[in-house]
C-alpha cells in the first residue's frame, strides 16, 4: 500500500515519556493495585478459556477454536501495554526510546487489528453453522480455520507495519516529548510531530476503515442472514438456543468496535486527548476482561466443560 521504509527516523528525539495519571502517592497505590488486579484477572480468565478448550474434546470445534485464539490475542494485547503502564505509575516519568515506542505501537496495532478481523471470522462461522448446518462440517475444516486465523494475523501485520513505519518517518522536535497517554498509540504520537500530518491522518482513517468499518459491516451482513434463519426455526427452544450462541459474540463485537471507533474514526476536531485515554482504558482492560466472563457465563457448554476439567483435575490430584 505504501512505499515508505520501515526504518525509524532517529534524527528527532530519542525518548518519549508518558503523562502520569496522578501525582498523589495514595492514588498511585490504588491505581497500581486496581490495574494489577484487572491484568491478573484478564490473564487468568483468558488462560482458563484456552485451557478448557484444549482439555475438553467436546469443545474442539471451529467456534471454540476461534474463541481460544481470541483469548490468546487478549493476553498478548494487554501484555504489550500493561506491564510498562504499571512501571510508570510510581515515581518520576520513565522515558521510552523512539524505537521502543515504535515497537509497542506496532504490536498494539497488530494485535488489536487481528482481534477485529477475528471477530468477523467468528461471525462467518456462526453464519455457516446456523444458515448452512448440513454443510458446516464439510466447509469449516480445521485447515480452513487455521488459514482464516493466519490470514487475519497476516493482514494485521501488513497494515500495522505500513502505518507504524509511516508515522515514525515524521520529525519530532525536542529531546523529550510527553505523550498524553499510557501507551504509544497512533493519535497521541501523531499530535507530537512537528510537521504536516494531514497525509498521516488520512492514512490512519483508511487503516481504521479497513480494520473497523469493513469487518463490522461484514458482521452486520452475517447477522442479517443469521436472524432471518433463526426466525424460520419453528420451535421456541431452537430459536432460543440459536440466539444464545450468537448473543455472546454480539456483545463482544459492540464493546470492541464501539470503543475503537470512538478513538480512531472520530474527526480530530471533535476529540480530546483525555477522552481518548479514558476510552483506551476500556478496550485495554474492560473488553479483554469481559470476553471470558461473557463467553463462560452465557455459554453452558463452556461452563460445563470448565467444571468437568476442574473436578477431574482435583480428583487426579487427590488420588
Amino acid at each position: 500500500m505504501f512505499s515508505r521504509s520501515p526504518v525509524l527516523n532517529l534524527s528527532g528525539p530519542t525518548e518519549f515519556v508518558f503523562r502520569v495519571f496522578t501525582a498523589v502517592p495514595e492514588f498511585q497505590v490504588l491505581l497500581f493495585l486496581l490495574f494489577l488486579f484487572l491484568y491478573l484477572m484478564i490473564l487468568c480468565g483468558n488462560t482458563a478459556i484456552i485451557w478448557v478448550v484444549c482439555a475438553h474434546s467436546s469443545l474442539r470445534t471451529p467456534m471454540y477454536f476461534f474463541l481460544s485464539n481470541l483469548s490468546f490475542l487478549e493476553i498478548c494485547y494487554t501484555s504489550v501495554v500493561v506491564p510498562l503502564m504499571l512501571s510508570n505509575i510510581f515515581g518520576a516519568q520513565k522515558p521510552i526510546a523512539l524505537a521502543g515506542c515504535g515497537t509497542q505501537m506496532f504490536f498494539f496495532v497488530t494485535l488489536g487489528s487481528t482481534d477485529c478481523f477475528l471477530l468477523a471470522v467468528m461471525a462467518y462461522d456462526r453464519y455457516m453453522a446456523i444458515c448452512h448446518p448440513l454443510h458446516y462440517t464439510l466447509i469449516m475444516t480445521q485447515k480452513l480455520c487455521i488459514q482464516m486465523v493466519a490470514s487475519a494475523l497476516g493482514l494485521a501485520v501488513f497494515l500495522s507495519l505500513q502505518l507504524t513505519s509511516l508515522i515514525f518517518t515524521l520529525p519530532f522536535c525536542g529531546h523529550y516529548q510527553e505523550i498524553n497517554h499510557f501507551l504509544c498509540d497512533v493519535p497521541p504520537v501523531l499530535r507530537l510531530a512537528c510537521a504536516d500530518i494531514h497525509v498521516h491522518q488520512a492514512v490512519l482513517y483508511v487503516v481504521g476503515i479497513l480494520v473497523l468499518t469493513v469487518p463490522f459491516l461484514l458482521i452486520c451482513v452475517s447477522y442479517v442472514f443469521i436472524t432471518c434463519a433463526i426466525l424460520r426455526i419453528r420451535s421456541a427452544e431452537g430459536r432460543r438456543r440459536a440466539f444464545s450462541t450468537c448473543s455472546s459474540h454480539l456483545t463482544v463485537v459492540l464493546l470492541q468496535y464501539g470503543c475503537c471507533s470512538l478513538v480512531y474514526l472520530r474527526p480530530r476536531s471533535s476529540t480530546s486527548e483525555d477522552e481518548d485515554r479514558q476510552i483506551a482504558l476500556v478496550y485495554t482492560f474492560v473488553t479483554p476482561l469481559l470476553n471470558p466472563l461473557i463467553y463462560t457465563l452465557r455459554n453452558k457448554d463452556v461452563r460445563g466443560a470448565l467444571r468437568n476439567v476442574i473436578i477431574g483435575k482435583a480428583a487426579s490430584d487427590t488420588s
